[in-house]
């Protein structure tokens, strides 16, 4: 894949670095009672607007108020999952000693287990962001996002499994999680505890988030009971089409470079930084429009900063937007309707052969067959060792 930012030399890819974790350090340092109460008031509005959405649903005698406790619910379970749930797991306020804000004791709304989620997303996606064969959320195993993933016909599909996957996009990333756990514990292991032992645990939590939402809350209406089940199955579309968007725009912008295993070998902390400010990009917006994406439109800022609070990457990012531009490496960023209609051109122009995604990219062939080998970079991302393994381990 082409890059579209300065080579830098050894000396300056490590002066860059320093830079960065300089900015860092400053930052953290402010962390403290401002960040405690931007989540303890996240947290109540999560609540506030679970109870008025579902009291809607619950009480509506007509159609007006139904969508608008199904919107608001919609909106409850985007906060619980992006600004709340997302940021709270990164352990970004263990700090607090809040067990509702700790990332060892925190559950999110949602069917996706929250211990299968940090060790797939937490560990192995931000350690091996946009390295293929070890980032297994760099198009979900099945969509092909550049020339040096190889061509098969079914990827003319997923143009159309890209729509279904939105659609139902917390279910694609409960079931992504406990396959990428089965995969990355060695052979040996698999012996002692089968993939039906991980999938036992993502099916548990299906059951939780089933009976909340499609048994208790409707019982309580009685005969009304399709109504609520209706107004969940609205709010939980909407929380699904809206993250499938903000994660999508992510890594997979028409910019966003990719990387082999073997770029990664021996990686320096500094490179490390390269690596996510060039497989990332960021979503242009308001204060509320960053809130609601859970502030992963500063994916870049996220990536280099994971377990910093997430509300400080507002203010981080037009330093780090300095320093990328004193080093000349290309800092990707645009509004919402321009990232995601990359992210479709990529989706598209990927599905067919080379011959006709170069032309639609504008990319040179540059196929890389797996080496099968597990390549590790220096420099991890920073999580508990006991998490750094499968669950069940």
């Amino acid at each position: 894949m082409r890059t579209i930012s300065k080579k830098l030399n050894h000396e300056e890819i490590e002066a860059f670095g320093k830079e960065v974790d300089a900015l860092r350090e400053e930052v953290m340092a402010k962390v403290g009672k401002e960040d405690a109460d931007h989540i303890r008031s996240i947290y109540k509005i999560y609540r506030y607007t679970e109870i008025l959405g579902r009291g809607l649903i619950h009480f509506s005698f007509e159609p007006i108020s139904f969508v608008a406790g199904s919107l608001i619910l919609g909106a409850s379970k985007i906060i619980n999952n992006m600004e709340l749930g997302h940021n709270v797991l990164h352990g970004q306020y263990d700090w607090m000693n809040d067990p509702r804000f700790n990332s060892r004791t925190f559950e999110w709304d949602i069917v996706s287990d929250s211990h299968q989620w940090k060790f797939y997303h937490n560990y192995m996606h931000h350690t091996y962001t946009n390295v293929l064969n070890k980032d297994h959320d760099y198009g979900y195993n099945f969509t092909r996002l550049t020339e040096a993933q190889k061509w098969k016909p079914v990827h003319l599909t997923q143009p159309f499994t890209n729509m279904f996957l939105a659609m139902n996009f917390q279910w694609g990333v409960g079931a992504h999680g406990y396959r990428v756990e089965y995969m990355e514990i060695p052979k040996k292991q698999r012996k002692k505890k089968s993939l039906k032992d991980y999938k036992a645990v993502f099916f548990k939590k299906i059951e939780l988030q089933l009976v909340k939402d499609y048994l208790f809350f409707p019982l309580l209406a009685g005969l009304n009971f399709p109504k609520i089940i209706l107004g969940n199955l609205i709010a939980n579309l909407i929380r699904n089409l809206w993250t499938y968007a903000v994660i999508f725009c992510g890594h997979f912008t028409e910019n966003a470079e990719s990387f082999s295993v073997d770029d990664i070998t021996g990686e320096t902390k500094a490179q490390w930084y390269l690596r996510q400010l060039k497989g990332s990009s960021n979503l242009d917006g308001s204060n509320f429009f960053y809130t609601m994406t859970g502030h992963l439109s500063h994916q870049i800022e996220h990536h280099m900063f994971p377990d910093m609070p997430a509300k400080r990457y507002r203010e981080v990012a037009p330093r780090l937007k300095e320093i990328c531009a004193k080093y000349g490496q290309h800092y990707n960023t645009g509004r919402f309707v321009k990232q995601f209609a990359s992210v479709w051109k990529r989706i598209v122009a990927y599905s067919f052969p080379d011959s006709i995604a170069g032309k639609l990219m504008g990319n040179k062939k540059k196929y890389l067959e797996p080496t099968g080998l597990l390549s590790q970079p220096s420099f991890q991302i920073s999580l508990p060792n006991e998490e750094k393994s499968a669950t069940l381990i």
